[in-house]
């Protein structure tokens, strides 16, 4: 760590200002269709009489929206990871169509597109990436959260197919989904990956969940009571799918930071127009120098998960370049920066739920009523912290790695003592000897 820190210049920290003209086009057009399409269409969705999130989600495919970072040979735009972390910030001003797009987007697609067969790929990634398809992903059960190879969803070999049996928990666009990512145990014992259709037979989805907040996105159970799959449906290979499962979460992770600052950055907008416009004492209540405050908070809180997150995805974006384009190359790009994504994703949740309660509190009383959408995003912002692993999850991982880490440093330290004992030994010699780094 310590070498690449010497070697690293100012060229190579990436800032949010490096993106070039035609990539600021495609953020702004997201942004443009976040506030003219999305946002003025928020109370008719959360009632959930429409299927206009679907539609949304199909005209922003239209756009070029849905397949940023997906290959382009299956109709993405092969983009980088930062771009479409950028797109989803400003495609996440309101929590309910973020996740909505944000899973069709990411963790459904980027199984698919890490792991899949050719024929896979050119099968399902087209309509994902125009939008005429909405994907989902099926991992979580009743009984299987964070200790997710615990599933009991079960997948058994019938010879030209596989029977899936199960109910999966939490499926966010369950019931708008065309294809579903699920995680099944062949045999009841190989951890497995499967490319699921809505249509398929034994696959059907229960009732929408009556969740705090997220109120206008699909969230319900999708039940599997004897479905036939397609043995070429298997993803990747029988008994890693762990592989699968957890790589796409990794990615996740680094994506839900910046879906998680698109809220936070609204409601920063809304409390600073009312914080002009509320007066108190005949001045505005934004001269108060303690709603001052709580301002400043917010934009270094802002800052810092820029920062931390646009910097990530510049790193994972050289992984890729690097170490991309074949099935295991992938897996060790999304692998290897995955605690920092870890890292990011905490942060950027916690800090979320600060700014967006500080932000509630400028707006008072008013601020606790569902007539000010400050109050949708308080509601919408207590699951950042949940899904995608909870923070909780995800502190015990960085903080596993940080145990390796230090535990490398130690065996570093001993080979140095041991090199120093043995200078008769040549330089090749030496280098030879040197433990890999735990990153490898």
């Amino acid at each position: 760590m310590g070498a690449d820190f010497l070697r690293c210049t100012p060229e190579k920290i990436f800032t949010v200002e490096d993106f070039g003209p035609d990539d600021r086009l495609m953020i702004e057009t997201a942004e443009q269709f976040s506030r003219t399409r999305v946002l003025p269409a928020i109370h008719e969705m959360e009632n959930h009489e429409s299927s206009l999130p679907k539609e949304l989600v199909k005209e922003a495919g239209e756009l070029g929206l849905c397949g940023v970072d997906s290959p382009e040979e299956y109709g993405g735009l092969g983009l980088s990871k930062n771009l479409a972390a950028r797109i989803l910030e400003f495609m996440s001003l309101d929590g309910s169509f973020s996740v909505t797009y944000g899973v069709n987007c990411g963790i459904s697609q980027v199984g698919l597109a890490l792991f899949g067969s050719e024929e896979q790929k050119r099968k399902y990634l087209p309509p994902l990436t125009s939008g005429e398809w909405m994907g989902a992903y099926a991992l979580s059960e009743a009984n299987s959260g964070s200790d997710a190879l615990s599933a009991t969803t079960r997948a058994d070999d019938r010879g030209g197919h596989y029977v899936l049996n199960g109910t999966k928990m939490w499926i966010s666009n369950a019931r708008w989904a065309d294809l579903f990512l699920v995680m099944a145990k062949v045999g009841g014992e190989r951890f497995s990956a499967f490319l699921v259709e809505r249509n398929f037979p034994g696959v059907s989805v229960a009732r929408e969940e009556h969740k705090l907040g997220l109120k206008a996105s699909s969230t319900a159970r999708l039940v599997l009571e004897n479905a036939i799959v397609p043995k070429e449906n298997l993803l990747y290979v029988e008994g890693l799918g762990h592989h699968v499962a957890f790589n796409a979460l990794n990615l996740g992770r680094f994506k839900l930071s910046s879906m998680s600052m698109g809220p936070a950055r609204n409601s920063m907008e809304l409390a600073a127009a009312y914080a002009l416009d509320r007066k108190q004492f005949k001045q505005p209540i934004a001269s108060f120098g303690l709603i001052e405050q709580k301002f400043a908070l917010a934009a270094a809180l802002f800052f810092a998960c820029e920062a931390m997150v646009y910097r990530t995805g510049a790193l994972v974006d050289g992984a890729f370049e690097r170490d991309g384009g074949s099935i295991d190359g992938n897996r060790k790009a999304a692998e290897r920066y995955s605690v920092e994504c870890s890292i990011c994703k905490v942060f950027s949740t916690e800090a979320e739920a600060l700014i967006v309660d500080e932000c509630l509190q400028v707006f008072g009383g008013y601020g606790f009523t569902e007539e000010f959408p400050i109050a949708r995003h308080y509601r919408d912002a207590r699951v950042s912290r949940i899904y995608e692993g909870t923070n909780e999850i995800n502190r015990v991982f960085i903080g596993d790695r940080l145990r390796l880490s230090l535990s490398f440093g130690q065996k570093q330290a001993a080979w140095s003592q041991l090199i120093k004992r043995n200078s008769e030994h040549s330089r090749t010699s030496q280098s030879c000897c040197m433990p890999s780094s735990p990153r490898d």
